[in-house]
């Protein structure tokens, strides 16, 4: 099933997607800190949403994770 269709899947690209950013934002800042419009701006908006919201945001990877591995084991 496409992530498109499944919330639940559509929730774990959102997550990933902030983390993803949040990373590369903390690696190499010039490379999100120069796209703040556009397209582009889009990652820099998750970058801001993984630093100032952290705590929730590994919550959110927290139960992600427990509920794809608890999915996983009912099969």
């Amino acid at each position: 099933m496409s992530a498109l269709f499944s919330f639940q899947s559509l929730l774990l690209v959102l997550i990933l997607l902030i983390c993803t950013c949040t990373y590369i934002r903390g690696v190499m800042p010039r490379l999100l800190d120069a796209n703040k419009e556009g397209f582009p701006g889009m990652f820099w908006k998750c970058a801001r949403i993984g630093e100032r919201l952290s705590p929730w945001v590994a919550l959110a990877c927290l139960i992600m994770a427990s509920t794809r591995f608890v999915a996983f084991l009912t099969g």
